[in-house]
């Protein structure tokens, strides 16, 4: 069946519920997991109205942020794979579209199956937030195991 599974996080907490059973679909299946995490490049943060430069942001300020970032996020992964006894990698790619980062990595890192969380939004929320979930499904060339995220409701 599966042999490699890329398991791509955002550091969210519906991200990391994604991640979590996704390292139990790995051990349940015995593959071995990749965890990502995309960044998007600081060109991308600027934006039209130079809204980094008010906020008196370097590149190596965000570089160095990201990184800090990625490594926080996928060490949750890798320790919830280490705990579950899954074999595990991790990357942290940059890419001005995150979607396009994933398949690519997934393709870069032989993976079979991309398992990734997904709101399950519908209709205006859907559009105006977009979805990354819709997009690889879009994009990709290989298996790709959607699960649905259990939001918490406030209390």
């Amino acid at each position: 069946m599966f042999k490699k599974i890329l398991i791509p996080t955002d550091g969210s907490p519906l991200s990391a519920q994604a991640a979590n059973a996704g390292v139990c679909f790995a051990r349940s299946i015995g593959a071995e997991v990749v965890a990502l995490y995309v960044t998007q490049p600081f060109a991308a943060t600027i934006g039209f109205d130079g809204m980094a430069a008010a906020y008196a942001i370097t590149d190596e300020d965000y570089e160095k942020a990201s990184a800090e970032q990625s490594s926080r996020y996928l060490k949750a992964v890798m320790d919830r794979a280490e705990t579950a006894g899954v074999k595990a990698t991790s990357r942290a790619v940059s890419n001005f579209n995150v979607a396009d980062g994933i398949v690519q990595a997934a393709q870069e890192t032989g993976c079979d199956l991309i398992f990734i969380g997904s709101h399950g939004r519908s209709g205006l929320s859907r559009l105006l937030l977009g979805s990354v979930t819709a997009k690889v499904l879009s994009l990709a060339h290989t298996g790709v195991l959607v699960y649905r995220v259990k939001e918490e409701k406030e209390k």
